[in-house]
């Protein structure tokens, strides 16, 4: 090798392994600076709006904080401090600009049906278990983020999240009975305890609380009609407190939330080394995890789309992960994202994720300043409130729609919310998911497979059961991925089409409606490539992707099928099948049908005989004479007799000079014609009934036979071609 020849250096393994190291690393690294990155391209002319808007997510969720905490059973303080911590880490290491994260009234009450399976309410074990299931939470959502598994929550039908959603409601609903009457009942995590424990106990309603509660849910229900814009919730929880205080209600007999304390949220240490209750909290972690990530990207892309910003999905479950771990760790429990504090957000001029911080720093400012005032607001009043937020979770047009979209949407809906009403809430969850990856895999599982045909005017392929296929050729069109789950399907169709077309000796795939293809699905075709070699028949494959052809080739399937058995485009594939591997023969004196475009210039000729079938045509160069060395031929002193073995229309448009006119039926069946002790050349269009005809006379013991290789076609590109003979019979 001289000092100026290219050379290539490759890496040692050590060296690779380390730069794919560093890579990932970086990879890493870059989910953690994202409050950089917002930080480099905040634009200043934004912090007026982010900050009004913060204001205004704040004044909803104030109240809606403390509500929710109390639907999990937990101290009205744990859902400020998750709702303070959460907006600003969520914010900060997500993705969206408008999302605003924290307490939800679904996790919430995910948070209930979990923590009440390891503890009672209101007890330490309780609150230690809230904190450790954010943490787990979190670490679940942080390792799908890290992991870029954000295209996981694709798997998840909306009639899931639309189901649960619907049930979540209906429970809320029943739920808030005891609060809203103060009915002196336990909590319980399904619609049948609830409402057997209201009925034993509905005559014991306080009446004075149940008065401050329905007159909460008017008066939300008036603000909104006023101005949709106003914090409803806050207003009605604003005037209940007023009326407490002015009539000293609590003397009567209605609770209130009581004295929250001041200051910052408090630092707390899970019981993280607890192996038996992390096992225990394990499917609910599980399935708050799945169904709080559904919801939240659902959630993200809704704004992304119209605002046209871009949503990293994997950057979401980063940001969602941290904020929960957090929330473990400073007394709070697992959040989520909310919808109606992000469209409150994005009406309220948002644009940027700064405004989430703001709105948790104004929640702080309140618990740290202003915490006294809201000891007085009654516990009727926020179970008022959280019945108005709990029928807006009951979607009855989207309910509607996917009722009359299908019978599997329609049932997983059905599943998922019967299971949220009368099971415990991490199985329902459980349950919609493991129905949507059910009918998932049974779709994909059954690809669209079907035999397709030229349409009448030949503009396309379409499937086209009730008009005659080509009895040398099926085209069969495959729509859905070959991977393991579908193999058996996709065989199954193949082999049967077979059967049922057993002169179909060539099979053409065509697969653009496949892209992706796995290593059964390439055994699946190299067993089926070899049954059709076997009858002598052959596998051809047109409009792939490139995907699927780079498989092929990393598994060698390429390779055996032959890279010219691939083709880009219908008409390439079939225009070179049926000059080049189907016998004419057969479309000619078998075929009544003109099934290809091509087929409409050949004739249709019938003889008393039959022609024999010869399923190996000659491939050794002894069997053919090149068209140069047969025009050299012609100008010997001993000139082969040349016979053209096509029919009289065929001879008419064109034919080597000299030839004589013998169609292939009048051959076929005898030899008294042709010489034994003369050179003969069979012609023919293409080379196929020439080599069929060297064939039978091979047959019968012919030793000097041979077939213009290429036929007609190969004599005119060689311009030999000469004025038109007529034949005269």
């Amino acid at each position: 090798m001289t000092a100026d020849s290219p050379t290539s250096v490759t890496p040692p393994p050590l060296l690779s392994f380390s730069q794919s190291a560093l890579k990932q690393l970086r990879q890493v690294s870059a989910f953690f600076i994202r409050p950089l990155v917002i930080y480099r391209e905040y634009n200043r002319a934004d912090l007026q709006a982010d900050f009004f808007a913060g204001l205004t997510v704040a004044l909803v969720f104030l109240p809606q904080a403390i509500a929710f905490a109390l639907l999990a059973e937990l101290p009205p303080q744990m859902g400020l401090y998750a709702a303070i911590v959460a907006s600003v880490v969520a914010a900060l290491w997500g993705s969206s600009r408008h999302l605003q994260s924290g307490p939800t009234n679904t996790s919430a009450l995910l948070v209930f049906s979990t923590l009440v399976l390891v503890a009672a309410p209101g007890t330490p074990e309780y609150l230690a278990a809230a904190g450790l299931l954010a943490v787990m939470v979190g670490l679940f959502r942080l390792a799908m983020g890290l992991a870029r598994l954000g295209i996981l929550v694709n798997f998840v039908s909306d009639s899931v999240v639309v189901g649960f959603t619907a049930g979540a409601g209906a429970l809320i609903l029943a739920g808030q009975i005891r609060n809203l009457l103060r009915l002196d009942i336990v909590s319980a995590p399904d619609l049948y305890d609830i409402l057997v424990e209201v009925s034993r106990h509905i005559t014991e309603t306080h009446w004075i609380s149940a008065a401050l509660g329905f007159g909460s849910i008017v008066a939300v229900l008036l603000t909104r009609k006023i101005n949709r814009k106003l914090p409803g919730p806050l207003v009605a929880l604003a005037l209940s407190s007023l009326m407490v205080l002015a009539f000293n209600l609590t003397g009567q007999g209605v609770k209130v939330i009581g004295k929250l304390p001041q200051g910052f949220p408090p630092l707390t240490l899970p019981p993280l080394l607890d192996l038996n209750l992390i096992g225990a909290l394990s499917p609910g972690a599980l399935s708050i995890a799945a169904i709080g990530l559904v919801e939240t990207i659902s959630i993200a892309r809704v704004f992304a789309g119209q605002t046209g910003h871009r949503l990293d999905s994997n950057q979401e479950f980063v940001g969602q992960g941290l904020a929960n771990i957090a929330c473990g760790f400073v007394s709070g429990y697992p959040i989520s994202g909310s919808f109606t504090r992000s469209a409150l957000s994005f009406q309220a001029g948002a644009r940027t994720a700064l405004s989430s911080v703001f709105a948790g720093l104004f929640l702080l400012i309140v618990t740290v300043a202003f915490a006294p005032v809201v000891s007085f607001v009654p516990m009727a009043s926020l179970a008022g409130v959280l019945m108005v937020i709990a029928i807006g979770l009951i979607d009855r047009k989207e309910i509607a729609r996917i009722w009359r979209s299908s019978r599997s949407e329609r049932n997983i809906m059905l599943v998922t919310l019967a299971a949220t009403l009368f099971l415990p809430l991490h199985f329902a969850v459980l349950a919609g998911i493991l129905m949507s990856l059910t009918f998932y895999l049974l779709k994909t599982s059954v690809p669209q497979i079907y035999e397709v045909i030229p349409s009448p005017a030949f503009e396309n392929l379409l499937h086209q059961p009730d008009r005659p296929s080509c009895p040398q050729l099926g085209i069969i069109q495959i729509v859905g991925d070959i991977y393991f789950g579908a193999v058996q399907y996709v065989e199954e169709y193949l082999r049967a089409h077979r059967e049922q077309h057993p002169g179909q000796r060539y099979l053409l795939l065509r697969t653009n409606g496949v892209h992706q293809i796995d290593v059964s699905g390439v055994h699946m075709l190299e067993s089926l490539t070899r049954a059709y070699r076997e009858q002598d028949g052959d596998v051809f494959i047109t409009r792939y992707h490139d995907p699927v052809r780079h498989i092929m080739r990393g598994t060698g399937f390429l390779g055996m099928l032959g890279p010219d058995h691939f083709f880009n485009t219908d008409k390439t594939a079939i225009n070179h099948l049926f000059y080049k591997t189907l016998d004419p023969a057969i479309c000619i004196y078998e075929c009544p049908h003109r099934v290809f475009k091509e087929c409409q210039n050949l004739p249709k000729m019938t003889y008393e005989g039959q022609i024999p079938f010869i399923s190996k045509l000659p491939t050794d160069p002894e069997a053919f004479i090149e068209a140069a060395e047969l025009w050299e031929a012609m100008h010997s002193d001993n000139p082969p007799l040349i016979i053209d073995v096509r029919e009289r229309r065929e001879y008419r448009q064109g034919h080597v000079p000299g030839a004589l006119l013998f169609p292939l039926p009048i051959l076929a069946p005898g030899n008294e014609r042709v010489p034994r002790d003369h050179p003969v050349v069979f012609v023919c269009l293409g080379g196929r009934r020439s080599a069929r005809a060297v064939a039978l006379f091979r047959e019968w013991e012919y030793k000097n036979v041979r077939a213009l290789k290429g036929g007609l076609l190969a004599w005119r590109a060689a311009k030999f071609l000469e004025g038109v003979e007529d034949y005269d019979a």
